[in-house]
């Protein structure tokens, strides 16, 4: 490369990586407080609140919802996005609208659904059957799109050496797949170390419900925080885990011309089954919690319409999705950009330091998050802006995931041309980069619009005094048996949802189905 190029390339990159570095900070004050409040615990009473046969059982279940959720949610995602992709199964459009509908129905209220039909689910496998309901189409979709642009070359050439239909698919096509797979799944952990409203629901004892207890019982105890750095650790291990098992393979395709498109085949005998596959799944992770939803709604002893409250939490929530979604996507695109234009082992550090806080319970964020403001910074205690810091913290890696793929498919070379035509470094990033990551920027803010319409636990104790959003008061009806008072709640939490989720649908939207 030549040496202008190289200089005018790394011109921004001292105010870049000050950026990431100041988002990276930030998303780790709550680690920090949880490290803090740790070790100033008394070391005899660290260990007897730790080694108890409690926290054996919380580690237990933790665990175990972790990886059996996260693999079936690695099959059913893979093997969803595969039939839709690969085949000709009828009603592709329809089912790929299909498959990402279920980002629209909040966890908590999947468990709701189910739990107001039958007690049959608490317990562990009840858990694993509706987290995996709710969270597959974090795997599904960067599956779907990395098997779209695919190129059939590489499986061409493995039939061409001998190797059949079957093996040149495992040989050829599922490495492939692994960033993609390894990254939905790294999400589906993530979301279940810090998952409390459904697991609460289905009476399944994890850390994030016994953290919860604990904070209720006596705020900022030493137990609520111990149980939180054993939290902090199994996401730590979740990170290296998937780090290591990434590896640094090179998967792009290298020469001259364009990926040709592969054509999808027919499922030949197999359609019924793929058929049957995908109603199924549809059935169950939709037409569960819209039936039981309708139901309530008509049939519901305590059911009722105040519009006047309806409204006011409806206008609410639409209000801080869209002020946490724009600021979540300013904040991940800074270390988005050092990590794709600058990677290295500083870049690295800092974008694995945006995923920690995600991996927290809202509750240990927002606590964290009020002992800082009440010491430091009291003017903004519970204010709307320290409710949007808690969403950006949360859920950063929802907008990084979408960003860093629209990013790293823009050339740098298109960047270092109008540097070294003496435009200045912010002027690049708003003339150049931006317009070209524009579909990537409205996928993450979607993604994170989705996440913030369904947040629990962190409004509830950082919503300023007399703010009501719909999962707030869904989960005040819904915490009192109420199911029938808090399934227009729900049902407006759906209908807000929907449109974010079908843009996750829509071709050319990084992380799309279609």
């Amino acid at each position: 490369m030549p040496a202008s190029l190289t200089a005018s390339r790394r011109a921004g990159f001292p105010l870049g990586l000050t950026a990431a570095v100041a988002v990276a900070v930030l998303t780790l004050v709550p680690l920090g407080f949880v490290v803090v409040a740790s070790a100033g615990a008394e070391p005899g009473a660290a260990v007897a609140l730790l080694f108890r046969a409690r926290v054996g059982e919380l580690l237990v279940n933790t665990v175990g919802l972790v990886v059996a959720t996260t693999t079936a949610c690695a099959v059913v995602g893979t093997a969803a996005a595969w039939v839709v992709v690969r085949t000709t199964v009828p009603g592709r459009p329809v089912w790929v609208g299909l498959l990402a509908a279920p980002l629209a129905v909040p966890a908590f209220v999947n468990s709701y659904a189910w739990v107001s039909m039958t007690s049959a689910v608490e317990g562990f496998a009840g858990a694993v059957l509706v987290t995996t309901l709710s969270y597959f189409p974090f795997v599904a979709l960067p599956v779907a799109a990395t098997l779209r642009g695919l190129d059939p070359v590489h499986e061409e050439s493995a039939r061409a050496l001998g190797l059949g239909p079957v093996e040149a698919v495992v040989r050829a096509v599922l490495p492939a797949l692994r960033p993609a797979v390894l990254g939905g799944s790294l999400l589906v952990g993530l979301h279940l170390l810090a998952e409390f409203g459904a697991l609460q629901m289905l009476r399944f004892p994890t850390f994030t419900t016994a953290i919860y207890d604990a904070y209720e019982s006596s705020f900022a105890g030493p137990a609520a925080t111990l149980l939180a750095a054993v939290l902090v650790l199994l996401c730590l291990v979740l990170l290296a885990g998937e780090l290591r098992l990434a590896g640094r393979t090179r998967l792009a395709r290298v020469g001259s011309g364009t990926a040709r498109p592969r054509p999808p085949r027919s499922a030949g005998r197999a359609t019924p089954l793929a058929l049957l596959g995908l109603g199924a799944l549809v059935a169950l992770a939709l037409g569960v919690p819209l039936a039981a939803l309708g139901r309530w709604l008509l049939e519901g002893s305590s059911t009722a319409f105040p519009v006047a409250e309806l409204g006011l939490a409806t206008v609410t929530t639409l209000g801080i999705a869209a002020g946490g979604a724009a600021v979540t996507v300013l904040l991940a695109l800074p270390i988005a950009w050092v990590a794709v234009r600058h990677p290295g082992r500083l870049g690295r550090l800092v974008e694995r330091s945006s995923w920690v806080g995600s991996s927290l319970p809202g509750i240990v964020v927002a606590l964290a998050l009020v002992t800082v403001s009440v010491r430091a910074l009291p003017a903004i205690y519970q204010t709307t802006a320290l409710l949007l810091v808690a969403y950006a913290i949360l859920f950063l890696p929802r907008a990084m995931v979408s960003i860093r793929s629209a990013l790293a498919q823009v050339p740098p070379e298109l960047d270092d041309v109008a540097r070294s035509l003496g435009v200045r470094p912010a002027a690049v990033m708003a003339r150049v980069t931006l317009p070209l990551v524009a579909r990537g920027l409205g996928a993450g803010a979607a993604l994170v619009f989705l996440a913030v319409v369904t947040e629990l636990t962190a409004t509830l104790l950082l919503a300023p005094i007399g703010t009501d959003t719909l999962a707030t008061e869904f989960w005040g009806h819904a915490d009192a048996v109420a199911y029938g008072a808090a399934a227009p709640y729900a049902a407006l939490m759906v209908l807000i949802s929907a449109p974010a989720a079908w843009l996750l649908t829509r071709r050319g939207v990084p992380g799309g189905l279609s």
